[in-house]
């Protein structure tokens, strides 16, 4: 018998770097080394992003859309965090992409080559330069197997996952504060649990199988790790005697027994069956019949579920080629029978029906048949709403091309077939209120027909159409009283990522009744609301950029935080509505009454109010540099901390208005009339005179850089106690 080879150390340490004096405990070094870990990495994410950011906001130029990683990785983190995604988020500059992209890109780096150091040498770039590594209990380097589980299910996986758990299910979703704060103490706490033992192992160690130990201690070949925290060498005895181990124990160690338990239970197997051959050819006889018998059974069932399925198929198809018989133009059947036929269709569950349905109807004359067929495609439900939506189109097409000359009577027939579609439209929009959010009827024509016969009117108060795309969809006059254009989702939460938002844009809602209607998040870009009533709608968040709201009554609306640049509100009504927040830049207010509306911290730079009232209403901390409220109302007007640098109020009724802490710099006051005073006769100019008492809403305002003031009105401003360089002559 050969012996085996026993293979020698020269060396029984082995030094894994150079000691080195150290001032810090090691338990504070490792923790500084993870702190830093962490820095790095959120660094190298952060600086990118930020840098995106501002070449997104302060490079104009084209928007390009953001790569296919960057849209991913976007949607993934949304969907994750319940954060609503807009439309905006998807462009950006092609600086930003660029950014964004290596905020994406050098986190993985920086973590896999920490990563890759962690697994060869026990050391990341910040625990080597904090004399730290991580080792195995025989002092080696852990490998690319105990680094994954030590750090990413020990160190991040288990507490970032109970965290998510806790924070999704346990009500606090979808508060980001909330969840921000439990991973925070479920790190702390992973990290705290190496206090709890004498060894300072953490919980990712004990998972991992590894120790944090001092970089520059040395460690025997055989070492062990001492209940102390120390290592020993296990080929020394106690006492520091050389071990006395023999060539023949050596080897006798080295030899390694592979266990023959799997080998015997084969063997047991096998003689059980010799010893009992009848049970055991019973038991295959068994199982090959059971076998046998589970095959035919299957099949014949498989057989006839199929037969059946044919017979119900030829039953169904029979009977969709005798509807459609009594339906042929060479059909001599009476209009009773075709229009029970025509219902008859839109009960059978055959695919072949919806189009037939679709197709009678864009060819039908008959007002009755036509009254049919809408019943009957109305039976078929949502399915039938992208074929409705292609032959509304059509057909006003048709009219419109119809409009100057064509045959009355085709006029009228084509305008029956519209609104019949209109009516089937409408009618399925209410039946399966709030079941449409995947539903795309753009360019789609609801809105208001001429008096007469075929007048119609879209009704649609207190319906659920949020999620649905209606973008340049013509509703004129339609009356969505209540009706609801935003939805929580599935989660049942608001502000969340799978939120249904209602595309308006380019959408046609002159005159339409949207009184308390919910158009919060909606997107309604250049959308035409003409006279539109929107009473105490909610519109926030809503992007409303472009938007004509020209003689539209707005009373009581809650538009905070909306997005409505270069939106025209020329004559609309205001009155007591929420503004606070929102983004009205280069808005056109023109004539518009404002009465007690609210806009508080608004962005109004470049606003046009000429001819506006605003009495009572609150600007306080608005921006409203340059801009023009020339010949405006602003009786009792507040103005407090308002941002109105170079702003024009030539003409303005500044009676009682309250400037109190605003930065009047460069702002004209041509012709303003800061107190009301009655002429002496009526072909008297009206002059500006000190009022007998003073009154609190000048007081301390520096009108000192403001421009166009007359004599008379730096009388008054000194009698109210404002500031100007000539007061004090």
């Amino acid at each position: 018998m050969a012996s085996p080879t026993v293979r020698r150390n020269a060396n029984p340490f082995r030094s894994v770097a150079t000691p080195t004096r150290t001032y810090l405990p090691l338990l504070l070094r490792r923790w500084g080394a993870w702190a830093i870990e962490v820095g790095l990495i959120a660094a190298t994410a952060i600086v990118p992003y930020k840098l995106g950011e501002y070449a997104k906001t302060h490079f104009s130029g084209e928007m390009v859309p953001l790569n296919a990683a960057l849209v991913t990785t976007q949607e993934t983190i949304a969907k994750t965090l319940a954060l609503p995604l807009s439309e905006d988020s998807r462009m950006a500059a092609p600086l930003t992409n660029l950014f964004w992209s290596g905020a994406l890109l050098l986190p993985l780096t920086v973590a896999g080559v920490n990563l890759y150091f962690l697994s060869k040498t026990g050391k990341t770039i910040p625990k080597a330069w904090l004399n730290v590594r991580v080792v195995t209990a025989e002092g080696d380097s852990p490998g690319w197997g105990r680094v994954l589980v030590r750090e990413g299910v020990g160190r991040w996986g288990l507490p970032l996952g109970l965290t998510y758990i806790i924070w999704r299910y346990s009500g606090a979703f979808p508060g980001l504060g909330i969840l921000s704060g439990l991973a925070g103490i479920m790190l702390l706490a992973e990290c705290a649990s190496a206090l709890g033992n004498s060894r300072r192992r953490g919980f990712h160690d004990y998972l991992a199988g590894t120790y944090v130990v001092d970089a520059g201690q040395r460690f025997p070949a055989s070492g062990i790790w001492r209940e102390t925290g120390t290592w020993a060498d296990a080929s020394r005895s106690s006492q520091g005697t050389k071990p006395q181990w023999t060539e023949e124990d050596a080897a006798i160690a080295t030899i390694v027994l592979t266990p023959e338990t799997h080998w015997q239970e084969r063997q047991n197997l096998w003689l059980w069956m010799r010893q009992h051959p009848g049970l055991s050819l019973l038991s295959v006889a068994l199982t090959g019949l059971g076998l046998v018998l589970g095959t035919f059974v299957g099949t014949q069932v498989y057989v006839q579920s199929q037969a059946n399925l044919r017979e119900f198929q030829q039953q169904d198809n029979q009977v969709f080629l005798a509807l459609v018989s009594k339906l042929t133009p060479l059909s001599t059947r009476v209009p009773d029978e075709r229009r029970s036929a025509i219902l008859a269709l839109g009960t059978i569950d055959d695919p072949r029906a919806l189009p037939l349905l679709v197709d009678l109807l864009s060819q039908e004359r008959s007002p009755v048949l036509i009254d049919a067929i809408q019943q009957a495609v109305v039976r078929k439900g949502p399915a039938v709403l992208p074929s409705l939506r292609r032959l509304n189109q059509a057909l006003r097409n048709e009219l419109e091309s119809l409009q100057n000359g064509g045959i009355p009577q085709e006029q009228v027939s084509l305008t029956l077939r519209q609104r019949a579609t209109q009516r089937a439209i409408a009618k399925i929009f209410t039946l399966y209120s709030g079941q449409l959010s995947a539903v795309d009827m753009s360019r789609v024509d609801l809105g208001q027909t001429a008096p007469g016969a075929t007048r119609f009117t879209l009704v649609l108060d207190q319906v659920d159409l949020a999620g649905m795309q209606l973008k340049a969809a013509i509703l004129t006059n339609a009356r969505l009283r209540g009706s609801r254009f935003y939805g929580s989702g599935e989660d049942d939460r608001w502000g969340t990522f799978d939120d249904l938002i209602t595309d308006l844009s380019g959408a046609d809602l002159k005159d339409a009744d949207l009184t308390s209607a919910l158009l919060a998040n909606a997107i309604m870009h250049r959308t035409s609301l003409i006279r539109a009533t929107l009473t105490n709608a909610n519109l926030t968040h809503a992007r409303l950029t472009g938007a004509n709201l020209g003689s539209a009554k707005l009373v009581g609306a809650d538009l905070r935080q909306a997005i409505l640049t270069d939106a025209s509100f020329a004559g609309a009504d205001l009155a007591g509505a929420d503004f606070s927040q929102a983004n009205l830049q280069a808005a056109r207010m023109g004539q518009a009454s404002a009465l007690d509306a609210k806009f508080q911290f608004a962005n109004l730079v470049q606003s046009d109010w000429k001819g506006a009232d605003l009495s009572g209403a609150d600007l306080s901390q608005a921006n409203l540099q340059e801009a023009s409220f020339a010949s405006a109302r602003l009786v009792g007007t507040a103005f407090n901390q308002a941002q109105l640098q170079n702003a024009s109020f030539q003409a303005a009724d500044l009676t009682r208005t309250d400037f109190r802490g605003a930065n009047l710099d460069g702002a004209d006051f041509q012709g303003a009339t800061f107190v009301a005073i009655v002429p002496t006769s009526s072909s008297q100019f009206v002059k500006l005179a000190p009022a007998p008492t003073q009154t609190p809403f000048l007081r301390g305002v520096n009108f000192s850089k403001v421009r166009n003031l007359s004599p008379d009105q730096i009388t008054y401003l000194c009698a109210q106690g404002a500031q100007h360089p000539k007061c004090s002559q």
